[in-house]
């Protein structure tokens, strides 16, 4: 039975707070913050005017009034820039510079029992939430193995301590598998503004709510939905380590020179390294590589829901 934790360095929030939040948001956003409440978080995204994603996000509300955008460090810059320019018309306030909460992936077979075990009281389903004085917990799998926990370390560092000698230290690496596995993108800062929601899957993640009502980006996002089809899908895929593979790195195919894709995601485990993609379905087909086309090969394995494209881990012929 295992319950390992890890701090998740690359990760960082966006605090918002404000009678005007959740309004601001909802005109921002792709997910509907209208669904948001103290025992739920939400997935979604923040999309320039010509749909590309600035910044992946999990939706918190920390305290009443207080909301937070867990999203990727190197983006958080990017993302504070982009919602200044619009929010000063709010009653809300943008804070990026708040590093009172640690944030830490939590899982394993037994992670439910040991967090218990530090009087945290748990979810049940996935991206539901619980919290307490100081802390808060997100599940992020249907199994309930895999859990966000916040902590106010800056008023309650003792719970920080607590949770370093319940549970044994993984590697934030071994966290980012686990949600690559699970089909989930984050964009990275190589990546911002270069990739509509469907070519990262959030169509099918949750991320996009297609009934909210107009937002930044929203009718680029909407008639592609309805009237087209990406030209690029998310895929998983494996090769071998030591290959230097990096988010924003270009796939191609074998003899051609034109790109077909990026790496979304990348992170190495056990001898292999496993990454997300981004790649056109014909580059998908005639097989992936990276960086060149004589680059190292990029098998892909099965998703845990369907794309558009044919199932990746079955061979293709032409």
């Amino acid at each position: 039975m295992s319950a390992l934790y890890a701090p998740l360095q690359s990760e960082a929030l966006l605090h918002i707070s404000g009678p005007d939040t959740l309004t601001f948001l909802q005109g921002q956003t792709t997910c509907d913050t209208r669904k948001l409440s103290a025992s739920g978080a939400l997935p979604g995204a923040y999309c320039n005017i010509q749909g590309r994603v600035v910044c992946d996000f999990l939706l918190l509300q920390l305290e009443e009034e207080h909301y937070a955008l867990r999203l990727k460090a190197d983006t958080l810059e990017k993302a504070a820039a982009t919602f200044g320019k619009y929010i000063v018309f709010s009653k809300a306030e943008l804070d990026s510079d708040n590093h009172d909460w640690a944030l830490f992936g939590c899982w394993g077979e037994s992670v439910a029992d040991a967090l218990r075990a530090l009087d945290l009281t748990l979810p049940a389903e996935r991206y539901q939430a619980t919290s307490g004085d100081g802390w808060m917990v997100v599940q992020m799998d249907d199994a309930g193995q895999q859990f966000e926990v916040y902590i106010n370390q800056r008023e309650h560092p003792a719970r920080q301590d607590a949770l370093g000698t319940a549970l044994a230290e993984g590697s934030e690496a071994q966290w980012q598998i686990l949600q690559m596995r699970a089909g989930i993108g984050r964009v990275e800062g190589p990546n911002v503004e270069e990739l509509l929601p469907q070519m990262l899957n959030y169509d099918l993640t949750g991320h996009v709510s297609f009934n909210k009502g107009c937002y930044t980006g929203q009718e680029i996002v909407a008639r592609l939905h309805y009237r087209g089809k990406a030209k690029r899908r998310m895929y998983l895929g494996e090769l071998a380590v030591g290959t230097g593979i990096q988010a924003g790195a270009s796939l191609f195919n074998k003899g051609s020179e034109q790109s077909v894709g990026i790496v979304v995601n990348a992170a190495e485990q056990d001898g292999r390294g496993l990454c997300l993609v981004s790649a056109t379905e014909k580059g998908v087909a005639q097989g992936l590589r990276l960086a060149s086309s004589e680059g190292s090969t990029i098998d892909l394995l099965a998703l845990p829901y369907p794309v558009d494209a044919a199932d990746p881990a079955k061979p293709h012929t032409d």
